[in-house]
């Protein structure tokens, strides 16, 4: 199966301080890659990067497109979506107001057709559809930047943390959202702390330390590895 998204070599500079160093990594159509790391590894800027929100050294083909000297509205063209860590909500605007920005590559006829796909992935969103983004919980605002991210149709959704500042029973919920798309053809790039989470949904795993991808196989593979089981997961299987 060739490769949805394909990364060679990827490097991320601020100055003279090298945050990527060399990533490689690929997700095939219809699955979940998961890219997991401490804290400050790098993890955020290679997916700023791969979003071309950041300028980057190295090779980055979508559906076999080089996509090097692409912006990031043309990425967002091609089919890729990012929901940033920081979730990036219009706060005064209402829940339905922030989904609908989230179509506007799509044309205004489409965005009843999204709406009403969004709200079957996400009814709470369906239910607070009025109130302002501001006003929402944090699981809800994770839902609602993910919906939006959703307004678009991706083929590529990339994730930076969705889990951060989350109960367990919300992160439980938004990841088992997440095998769903998988199930609807939406690739997805999961960038995840919560390690165990993460290696839970996956198909494939890469493990990023200081800018580099250290260790890369099935999400299986990688939740067996010992040095990962007592770094990442606390010891236990």
């Amino acid at each position: 199966m060739s490769a949805l998204l394909k990364v060679d070599g990827l490097h991320v500079a601020y100055g003279r301080v090298e945050a990527v160093q060399g990533a490689s990594l690929s997700v095939a159509p219809g699955t979940i890659a998961t890219v997991i790391g401490a804290n400050g590894a790098g993890k955020t800027t290679l997916l700023a990067a791969l979003m071309g929100l950041l300028p980057s050294k190295g090779a980055i083909a979508f559906e076999g497109a080089d996509l090097t000297r692409t912006t990031a509205e043309e990425r967002v063209g091609l089919g890729i979506s990012l929901v940033p860590e920081q979730r990036d909500l219009f706060s005064a605007m209402t829940v339905s107001e922030n989904l609908e920005l989230g179509a506007f590559r799509r044309g205004r006829r489409e965005i009843p057709e999204r709406l009403d796909e969004v709200y079957q992935l996400f009814p709470r969103l369906k239910e607070r559809r009025r109130q302002e983004a501001g006003t929402l919980s944090g699981g809800e605002r994770q839902m609602l930047a993910m919906g939006r991210a959703l307004m678009a149709r991706p083929r590529l959704l990339m994730l930076d943390e969705p889990s951060l500042g989350l109960a367990p029973l919300i992160v439980r919920d938004i990841l088992s959202t997440v095998s769903r798309l998988r199930e609807t053809g939406v690739s997805i790039l999961l960038v995840e702390q919560n390690a165990r989470a993460a290696l839970r949904v996956a198909d494939t795993a890469y493990v990023m330390e200081l800018g580099q991808i250290t260790l890369t196989g099935t999400a299986d593979e990688i939740a067996a590895n010992p040095r990962v089981s007592e770094i990442y997961l606390g010891g236990a299987h």
